[in-house]
């Protein structure tokens, strides 16, 4: 039986008007991707909470700046407990996937660098195979690219991933955007995403997964087989 509690959570899409969601928002995320206790277990992004050197401010930082930047193309969405405390957060963006040309970070965010190489590169194969396909590329409005997924609940985690799916993915749909996707750096995420939004793990035309496996990176191969073995992608046609 619920209580009370797992009861109240509600629901928003954050606006560029709430800065205290924001960094609520925030904070949950850098939380959960450099780690944190939930619910008795230990929550962490395998390439930020297992193999870099970021802090926690550096990295809430971060996604501070990516929510302000991209909020106001309405997919950032929130999880509120009865105090409208953020407890849980998936935002995106609907721009076309974009490749960068050498490092971005410098200074102790520096090793974001290695998170970004690491997605540009299947990023770059995704595209390269979406082209060879369709005969195009996707434009800006096309794709509704998920970025960041955090949940601090210590109540009804599953149904809080669920509903911010929902929330964000049935809007694209309601806006004509053509696809969902997403780079999922742990079997937890994918195994989420494709229970609950029908995501998965995305076949090129040769008929293999687009992936980044860690053990071939200098860095990120002392992350364990057991965690995580790749950052995949990930999609759903809307």
């Amino acid at each position: 039986m619920q209580t009370t509690l797992e009861k109240l959570n509600t629901y928003e899409i954050l606006t560029k008007d709430q800065p205290e969601l924001i960094e609520q928002a925030a904070a949950c995320l850098a939380s959960t991707f450099i780690g944190v206790e939930v619910a008795g277990k230990w929550v962490a992004e395998p390439i930020v909470g297992y193999a870099l050197n970021l802090s926690y401010d550096d990295f809430y930082q971060f996604m501070k700046e990516y929510i302000e930047t991209n909020v106001h193309q309405g997919y950032c969405a929130v999880a509120l407990d009865e105090e409208r405390n953020v407890v849980g957060a998936l935002v995106g963006d609907t721009n076309a996937l974009e490749i960068s040309e050498g490092d971005m970070f410098d200074g102790a965010l520096a090793d974001i660098n290695i998170v970004m190489n690491v997605l540009e590169d299947i990023d770059i194969r995704f595209l390269n195979d979406y082209k060879k396909r369709y005969g195009k590329g996707l434009e800006d409005g096309e794709i509704l690219h998920l970025f960041f997924l955090g949940v601090i609940s210590e109540h009804n985690r599953h149904e809080i991933v669920q509903t911010l799916g929902d929330l964000l993915i049935n809007k694209a749909k309601e806006e004509g955007l053509k696809l969902v996707l997403a780079e999922a750096t742990n079997p937890k995420s994918i195994r989420l995403l494709e229970k609950y939004h029908g995501l998965t793990k995305y076949v090129n035309a040769e008929g293999d997964y687009i992936v980044y496996k860690y053990a071939d990176h200098e860095r990120l191969n002392i992350i364990p087989s057991s965690i995580a073995d790749g950052a995949y992608i990930i999609a759903k046609e809307l």
